[in-house]
């Protein structure tokens, strides 16, 4: 083989050779982020549609109130959502290192809202609050919904419905409330919109 020949036929082995190595090398596609819930999965409202607003960093307050303590330690987003009356909903997800971490976290969020009642009754003697445990949602890794009230000596009374739901390495919680106690609590809707909610994350 001529020598120009043979020069040529190396580099073109050479060139495939590093694109080979560089097709090796690059990184994987990054996983795209969890999806969230729309107005139209929320549970119907009898007199008034569904809002819901921009996907945003951090945790809203008004999850706080339960799971405070939860959260230093991970990155979340949230969407809100409102009626033009009193009900209101958000979803919060959160996306850990791994599936053990993200089961760990959901164990110690459903332990934190099952003991809020009590916890929120010891920091203010002028609140009553109770709880419920609405049993578990068959979807992906799992769910549970809890309810939530709370009545003030003045008369102001909350109803909270939660769950918290998880698939893979990723963790859900969602929250609907509004003013009223446990008879006013749409369960059944919420159940659904708990398992809609764990089914679109991914």
């Amino acid at each position: 083989m001529p020598i120009r020949t043979r020069a040529g036929a190396l580099t073109a082995v050479a060139a495939a050779a590093l694109t080979g190595v560089t097709a090796l090398a690059a990184p994987a596609a990054a996983a795209p982020p969890p999806a969230f819930l729309s107005a139209a999965d929320l549970p119907p409202h009898p007199s008034s549609s569904w809002t819901a607003g921009e996907v945003t960093d951090g945790v809203p307050d008004e999850l706080r109130l339960c799971l405070d303590e939860v959260f230093p330690g991970y990155d979340s987003r949230y969407r809100p959502f409102h009626t033009d009356l009193d009900t209101s909903a958000r979803q919060l997800t959160i996306v850990t290192g791994s599936t053990a971490k993200a089961a760990a976290l959901a164990d110690r969020m459903n332990r934190e809202i099952r003991s809020c009642a009590g916890r929120i009754e010891r920091s203010d003697p002028q609140v009553e609050a109770g709880y419920r445990h609405y049993g578990r949602v068959a979807v992906e890794e799992g769910a549970r919904v809890h309810g939530l009230h709370t009545e003030t000596s003045w008369g102001a009374t909350d109803i909270r419905l939660l769950s918290v739901g998880r698939d893979g390495r990723t963790v859900t919680v969602v929250e609907w409330s509004q003013m009223g106690d446990f008879g006013d609590a749409p369960v059944r809707a919420f159940r659904k919109t708990t398992a809609t909610a764990v089914n679109k994350l991914y």
